[in-house]
């Protein structure tokens, strides 16, 4: 079955849902309203939404196909009028199941205790078992140990069975897989691989691995990443820019339009359709570590161009982004605690690593600057995770967009636009206040970065005396006859 393009609205009164399902019958489609859950099949299409609250297939609600654009527009009552109901926006959010109800076993052993056999139906039971063909004889196995799983299975959990969609699923736990491969997992919660087998046939300047990408381990790749990040490193390149600030000092005085906070952020028809993507993974603070890193170079390059992407934009987000130039996502620090507190030291470890990319590749290579991309990541994450996609769905467009940074959007960015749907606003605030009390010294970047900005600073003095000097001088000498 195939998932439609669809989109939600709704009135006082009713729900709207609009599905693009174009050169069907309409004289074959099936709908179901249960409680909280709408059901479409309409041949090849499949819809299930899960609302936020209860509605109604009654007189008033009906359905209307379209044949021309292909669009069916299904209304549905509201089984209270005027309840406002949640997030119709966020399609994911939509498609996840209700979890099932427990009921009892479907079929119930009324009486489990059976006469003993006499030694003739013994012998006539042997004498069939001996008749029957292999087939047969497994057939009937079989039949028994589906009886015995049903007798032992809540209904919801035979119903899971029968329709695959609702499974239960989760993460494998760490140390259960038996690897019989060199190649290592990667992206988002390590799903993906594969994607990096032939690069050494495409221009990814950004990939910092080589040809080692499939097989290199975490620890490999954060080696090569910090060991490139330090050969790139070019202390006159960041003396010049220290110095010569002027439209460095722009860039920083502009106002990012994500950092104003908006009572109403509507999506594009594009940008829901990046939303139709099931996850089933589990938050976790590994991933909103990650995601730091993401809008920081989200941050740098929309800054950067003032949000008018160039060509050299996907290239930008890529370098920037430990997670898809080195493969290597958060943390940087191994620290036991609560999972659900951000401590100082793995947020210092996030942004350090967010810096020294900052420092060392792209065009602009500023402290300064990289302080000011931070502030955006607070105030990205203080407007919700509605901003937060927002970022995100540009930060795809982008890469998207590219013929060969696009692997990051489909290892990382697909992923995390979902993933970001489920959060929590209350979460996201805490952690920008986390961030916002943050501080980043400048020893933590491994450079000497204040014997640099000195050293810049005393000769920018030692220039400005030698113009003064020539100034006096030009002075004194006679005016020309």
């Amino acid at each position: 079955m195939i998932t439609p393009r669809f989109s939600c609205t709704q009135t006082e009164e009713s729900v709207v849902v609009s599905i693009y399902c174009p050169s069907v019958r309409a004289s074959d489609v099936e709908i179901t309203v249960d409680d909280t859950l709408f059901t479409i099949h309409i041949n090849p299409y499949f819809l299930r939404l899960n609302f936020s609250h209860a509605l109604l297939e009654d007189d008033e609600s009906s359905a209307k196909y379209d044949p021309s654009s292909g669009n069916l527009t299904v209304t549905l009552t509201k089984a209270v009028k005027g309840q406002t109901f949640d997030d119709l926006d966020l399609l994911a959010k939509l498609l996840a199941p209700r979890p099932s109800k427990p009921q009892g076993p479907l079929i119930e052993v009324l009486d489990s205790q059976e006469d003993a056999p006499t030694e003739d139906e013994e012998l006539a039971n042997a004498a069939e078992r001996l008749s029957l063909s292999q087939e047969q004889q497994e057939i009937l196995e079989g039949t028994s140990s589906f009886i015995r799983l049903v007798n032992s299975t809540d209904l919801s959990e035979f119903e899971a069975a029968e329709n695959d969609w609702q499974l239960k699923q989760e993460l494998p736990e760490a140390g259960t897989s038996f690897k019989t491969s060199t190649s290592q997992n990667y992206g988002f919660l390590n799903l993906h691989t594969g994607y990096f087998r032939h690069v050494e046939h495409t221009e990814n300047e950004a990939n910092e691995l080589g040809t080692t990408a499939e097989t290199a381990e975490i620890g490999e790749r954060r080696k090569l990443r910090l060991k490139h990040e330090d050969e790139k490193w070019d202390e006159e390149y960041y003396m010049a820019d220290y110095a010569d600030d002027e439209y460095i000092q722009e860039l920083i005085h502009w106002k990012h339009p994500h950092g104003v906070p908006q009572t109403e952020i509507q999506y594009t028809e594009e940008e829901k359709l990046t939303m139709l993507h099931l996850a089933s993974s589990t938050q976790t603070k590994d991933l909103y570590l990650t995601l730091l890193t993401l809008l920081f170079s989200y941050a740098y390059e929309s800054r950067t161009t003032q949000k008018d992407p160039t060509p050299e934009s996907g290239w930008t987000l890529s370098s920037l982004t430990p997670a898809f130039s080195a493969l290597d996502p958060a943390p940087y620090v191994s620290i036991s605690s609560d999972p659900n507190k951000f401590d100082s030291p793995e947020l210092l470890a996030t942004f350090v690593a967010c810096y020294r990319r900052a420092l060392s590749f792209p065009l602009y290579r500023s402290f300064a600057l990289a302080e000011t991309c931070r502030t955006d990541v607070i105030a990205f994450l203080k407007n919700g995770k509605r901003m937060v996609l927002r970022c995100l769905l540009e930060m795809k467009d982008i890469l998207d967009h590219h013929d060969v940074y696009y692997v990051y959007s489909k290892i990382w960015v697909d992923d995390y636009s979902v993933w970001i749907q489920s959060s929590s606003d209350e979460t996201l605030r805490s952690l920008a206040a986390d961030v916002e009390r943050l501080k980043i010294p400048k020893s933590e970047l491994g450079w000497d970065l204040e014997r640099l900005e000195s050293l810049t600073q005393e000769e920018r003095e030692s220039d400005s005396d030698d113009e003064d000097s020539e100034d006096e001088i030009e002075r004194m000498l006679p005016a020309p006859l």
